[in-house]
């Protein structure tokens, strides 16, 4: 990469604590698609496949944010090894159950357990956040990041869905537990670069990082944001599979991430002194005008141009993000924050596949890109409501004069 990113490395033990971070998110792209493969191959149920699937990713959405609140309290190794383990454990009881015929409650109650998967972006990205707080790298590390997430959702569905249909149907959900186990044992593992944490008394603080304005901005506009993206992955393979190539849809989503990647990389070489929350409205804006051309959509090809398009303004909004909840939450909070965003995501994502799913039924694949076109619309409302929060930092950060000197010092986007 760039001598940027080549950089970014240069203290010890980031590549160790990137490649275990790497690994051990790639769960997050395989594991719910995964399952509803391996569902759909054993029992035939897709209605069973895509509630399963979607309770673990409402699971996820409640677990996430305690199980990070407790990380930034008591530190990673010690909250995430338990945290880890019980979804294993939870995950070796869904493939049990799937394989010898046991009630579909078992599967539920399993599937719920998959919730306490820990969020391994957020891990990663407070580790380079104590080690670049300050500095022009931190915005550089946390484009890297972004790449890293596109990376493993453009690789992860086609890896679970590939081993799953061709070799058992458990092999997909069987291989992102094992990711999951190597990626947090492994990154637990590395104690240098683990951030200190910040207990409860010490802080004197009890109450949720959700307390703060902004983030409760960030949070909302990325449930609409959310939904955008469910809603797309829906309605694209629906679409596909109109143009008699079903197939394809893997390959059109890919290109959707591709953009998102290529946007990234390009975004992290660059510095900038403005106000990071107008850049960041300015990204939820752009999300929202490039689902307009997907109203237009009349073939495969189009589809996969307009989706490349749109993806570049993916990754810009989502680091720009990431530096906001630096600005808008204490330090003693940044892990618990990060997830937050990450929760907000995973309920958009089940609120669009679900809105999505009910107007292809009704009106054809072609409606259903309105779904995520109206979810733009309602993340650029809220962005533009709240964009008044975003301008007033945490109090704990240092007040207004910090906050405004932290920015112009570190560039960060």
């Amino acid at each position: 990469m760039p001598s940027p990113y080549t950089a970014l490395f240069a203290a010890p033990g980031t590549k160790g604590f990137t490649a275990a971070g790497f690994i051990g998110r790639m769960p997050l792209s395989m594991m719910g698609i995964g399952v509803v493969t391996m569902i759909s191959q054993i029992t035939g149920r897709y209605g069973l496949a895509g509630a399963l699937s979607a309770t673990i990713a409402l699971s996820a959405a409640v677990l996430g944010p305690q199980i990070s609140r407790l990380v930034d309290q008591y530190g990673q190794r010690r909250v995430l090894r338990p945290a880890t383990l019980v979804a294993l454990t939870a995950a070796a009881g869904l493939l049990c159950a799937a394989h010898f015929g046991w009630p579909d409650w078992v599967l539920y109650v399993c599937s719920a357990g998959i919730g306490c998967v820990p969020s391994l972006g957020a891990m990663t990205r407070a580790r380079w956040a104590a080690l670049y707080r300050g500095t022009p790298r931190l915005h550089t590390a946390y484009s890297f990041e972004s790449v890293v997430d596109e990376v493993c959702f453009i690789f992860g569905p086609i890896i679970s869905i590939g081993l799953s249909t061709a070799w058992f149907p458990e092999a997909g959900p069987l291989l992102a537990a094992c990711f999951l186990a190597v990626g947090v044992f492994w990154l637990t593992s590395q104690r240098a670069t683990e951030p200190d944490p910040h207990p409860r008394g010490q802080q004197g603080r009890g109450r949720s990082a959700l307390r703060s304005p902004g983030l409760r901005v960030l949070v909302a506009t990325f449930v609409a944001t959310g939904a955008i993206f469910g809603a797309v992955d829906v309605v694209t393979v629906a679409f596909a599979e109109e143009q008699g190539h079903k197939a394809a849809a893997s390959v059109v989503l890919a290109v959707y991430a591709a953009g998102s990647c290529v946007a990234g990389v390009v975004f992290g070489l660059m510095r900038f002194s403005g106000a990071a929350e107008l850049r960041w409205l300015l990204g939820v804006c752009g999300m929202a005008v490039s689902m307009i051309p997907l109203l237009l959509v009349g073939n495969l090809p189009f589809l996969a141009v307009a989706l490349f398009v749109a993806g570049l303004s993916i990754a810009p909004t989502m680091i720009t993000t990431m530096s906001l909840i630096e600005e808008h939450v204490p330090r003693a909070q940044l892990t618990e924050g990060m997830t937050w965003v990450s929760t907000g995501l995973a309920v958009g994502v089940a609120l669009g596949s679900s809105v999505s799913g009910w107007v292809i039924d009704a009106a054809g694949a072609d409606a259903g890109y309105g779904v995520p076109a109206v979810s733009g619309a309602v993340a650029v409302a809220v962005g533009f409501l709240g964009y008044r929060r975003l301008r007033r930092p945490a109090p704990e950060r240092g007040g207004p004069h910090e906050h405004h000197s932290d920015r112009q010092e570190r560039h960060v986007a």
